[in-house]
């Protein structure tokens, strides 16, 4: 026996235990052992009698709710079991709502406690009412863009997508009475941060942790921004390793796009906005985070997330339309399509961060698909001849020169092109790294 999700073991009775009776209601329920050590073994509890009417009492004045507490014997020691069903309306501990996440206790406060509540109440965060926000505030570039997308899905009847934007919403189940819904305001607000805070993308470029270099913002309704954000990130933030097929260039990322763009909805539509933070993808020479605060489907462990499951978006409406438009399936293959598509390119799988209130997603480079900071060319020596320097230049220009590009742009022999490739790689001034079809020049300076 070992203490799991559903089972903790206490040596003694102490009321702060009433926490974990608190969290284990808030969860899948659970049993809290009083009377073994952290090693499972029966250590005996005192006053075995007093505590079979104390506990009840106790959870009962806490928390409203009740408990079986039962008695057993082990080796001629007894030990009490406290049985905790699972609530469905949320439970406080005097006034303080705790879950049990893994084997730990956790507090919920702010947004976390609010989704918590509206979840045990069936409610989700995207469909409530936002009054605040009319018809009038509504993009119309936004509604077009979509429009768009959605005719060229065909996931939607044609016939709606002529209707007036006020219909069009209505459809789609963006609106809560009269009144639009947070989704509604997140996917078509032109501005939607306006409305709350933290609703937006930051792209960051890191050397280090601790230095950031560069980084940008994207802004905008939600169902306008994802190739915007792509088109930075491949664009500005990351380098492609270049390869030739004869004298065609081939460009190759260490993040396949396809994956990285599932990953990128897979955040937009899991996001808990209400927290008020950005979603962020962070961008180093050999690795991408891309870190939100959300949570999984309440009982889920990393094994659901990773292996087949249902579709269990956070925020259903924001993720129909979507789905509508082109963006998402409806299937909950989002992880599997990551995967495959890092399979496929040949780089390495990604890695999952889940913490209580944030999941962060992790992709790394082999050390082939690295395409590291590219030298400076007033650096070159002087003392290379010209040819090698002429060399030197062009593979500091775009280290995926093949020989024959080399011959091409120099117009030389591959008879000359050779010879000084080889003085180079004897004085170790580049090494070829990976194959010769698809691999590139590392250059080193200081060998010089």
């Amino acid at each position: 026996m070992m203490e799991t999700q559903n089972i903790e073991w206490k040596e003694k009775w102490h009321d702060k235990y009433l926490e974990w009776i608190c969290g284990f209601a808030n969860a899948e329920g659970g049993r809290l052992v009083i009377g073994r050590d952290d090693a499972g073994n029966v250590v005996g509890v005192r006053d075995v009698k007093k505590l079979l009417e104390d506990i009840p009492n106790k959870v009962r004045d806490a928390m409203g709710i009740l408990v079986d507490v039962n008695v057993y014997e082990e080796n001629g020691l007894e030990y009490i079991e406290i049985v905790v069903p699972p609530y469905p309306v949320g439970i406080s501990c005097k006034g303080i709502y705790y879950i049990r996440s893994g084997s730990t206790k956790q507090v919920l406060t702010g947004p976390a406690l609010e989704a918590f509540l509206l979840r045990k109440r069936g409610i989700t965060w995207d469909n409530m009412a936002f009054p605040a926000f009319t018809m009038d505030d509504v993009d119309d570039e936004a509604i077009a863009c979509f429009k768009e997308l959605a005719s060229k899905s065909g996931r939607i009847e044609p016939k709606l997508l002529d209707e007036p934007k006020a219909v069009l919403l209505e459809k789609l189940h963006l609106t809560h009475g009269s009144y639009l819904t947070n989704a509604a305001m997140l996917l078509f607000a032109k501005k939607p941060e306006q409305w709350m805070a933290g609703a937006y993308v930051k792209i960051g470029y890191f050397e280090t942790d601790a230095d950031l270099l560069y980084q940008d913002e994207v802004h905008g309704p939600l169902i306008t921004i994802v190739d915007r954000i792509m088109e930075l990130v491949y664009l500005k933030y990351m380098r492609a390793k270049i390869t030739y097929e004869g004298i065609q260039r081939i460009e190759r990322y260490f993040v396949p796009k396809e994956a990285l763009r599932e990953a990128l909805l897979n955040a937009i539509v899991h996001k808990q906005y209400q927290s008020c933070i950005p979603i962020q993808v962070s961008v180093y020479e050999d690795r991408v985070y891309i870190a939100n605060v959300g949570c999984l489907p309440e009982h889920w462990t990393m094994d659901d997330l990773l292996g087949k499951h249902a579709s269990r978006p956070y925020n259903p409406k924001l993720a129909n339309v979507f789905h509508i438009a082109g963006f998402i399936e409806s299937w909950g293959r989002g992880v599997e399509k990551i995967q495959l598509a890092c399979a496929q390119n040949e780089a390495p799988a990604p890695k999952y961060f889940v913490k209580p209130q944030d999941i962060m997603i992790e992709f790394t480079a082999s050390e082939e698909q690295v395409v590291r900071k590219p030298i400076n060319r007033m650096e070159l020596p002087k003392s290379l001849s010209k040819t090698q320097q002429a060399i030197l230049d062009l593979l500091i220009e775009d280290p995926g020169y093949t020989r024959e590009v080399l011959r091409e742009k120099l117009n030389m022999t591959d008879r000359t092109i050779a010879r000084h490739v080889k003085q180079l790689r004897e004085k170790g001034i580049i090494r070829r790294v990976g194959s010769k079809k698809n691999g590139y020049w590392e250059i080193h300076m200081d060998k010089i």
